[in-house]
């Protein structure tokens, strides 16, 4: 397939907590930090032309958080594309703190939340965080009072949507219990399907989708490769163009920090799988 005739909209759209709507396929922003998500990415530049790119290739909902970096990342993001266009969603996270590299600890308390959410703000240039989403529940927090200061920020303006993030089916009906959450990101790809009956209950529930790790395996997978081979493109695409085909309300964030990956996981928009193809993926992996 020619990766340069695709872009974004191919995948469609999808619309987020009634209002926002966007191109199916997105920008997962962690991977243009230093290594072990820890500081600046190697070449600062490079980084803000992949940001860049991605919104020239159509990309319109770009997902970060706090603790990518930390900061980096958001900080990344403002210097790129601010002032944004009318059409860019940036949603974002508070939840995590790293202690070190490719350490993340939970930190549910309210206070944290607050103080995490306004630093968002600032560091985005933003008056109102279109997407903030909990980034992972907190043992010695209970997700009502997480989710409570949440909706408190969001009441007050500061917030437009609620999102949850690494939760399990009873974590999003308590979230749900306090609050109108409007998605879910949770890992899930063609070869883990621990959250499937997540993705199902958001597809019921008319929830968002984001499944982070959506690339996951790309040489264990056979018929992956195989398929890739019968339409002259790359697991990577295969594996995208399947989360595209396997709800409406998937909408994957792929993240690089390579101007040439980006281009390649923007590409797998204008990838159509044959049914028979879905089915094989779909199967027991």
């Amino acid at each position: 397939m020619n990766n340069s005739s695709s872009t974004a909209a191919g995948a469609g759209t999808i619309e987020i907590g009634g209002d926002l709507r966007v191109n199916r396929l997105g920008y997962g922003a962690m991977r243009i930090t230093g290594k072990g998500i820890i500081g600046d990415p190697p070449d600062r530049e490079v980084a803000k032309a992949v940001l860049r790119r991605a919104v020239a290739l159509g990309v319109n909902f770009i997902d970060t958080a706090d603790s990518y970096g930390p900061e980096v990342s958001e900080n990344l993001v403002a210097e790129a594309l601010y002032p944004y266009p009318e059409d860019l969603v940036i949603a974002t996270k508070g939840g995590l703190l790293r202690p070190g590299r490719n350490q993340w600890t939970p930190d549910g308390r309210p206070e944290h939340l607050r103080e995490a959410c306004e630093g968002s703000m600032r560091r985005l240039k933003v008056e109102t965080i279109a997407l903030y989403q909990f980034h992972r529940p907190d043992p010695k927090v209970p997700i009502e009072e997480s989710i409570g200061e949440i909706l408190r920020m969001k009441e007050e303006g500061m917030v437009r949507h609620v999102g949850v993030c690494n939760v399990t089916e009873d974590e999003l009906r308590r979230a749900r219990s306090v609050a109108p959450v409007v998605s879910v990101q949770n890992r899930y790809n063609v070869s883990d399907r621990t959250s499937e009956a997540m993705l199902d209950l958001c597809e019921k529930e008319h929830l968002a989708f984001l499944p982070w790790a959506p690339i996951l395996d790309r040489q264990g997978h056979g018929a992956v490769q195989e398929i890739a081979a019968a339409h002259g493109a790359t697991s990577t695409q295969v594996m995208l163009a399947w989360l595209l085909a396997r709800s409406p309300v998937v909408l994957p964030i792929p993240g690089t920090g390579s101007l040439a990956h980006l281009d390649e996981n923007v590409a797998a928009a204008g990838l159509k799988l044959d049914p028979s193809e879905i089915e094989v993926l779909t199967g027991p992996s």
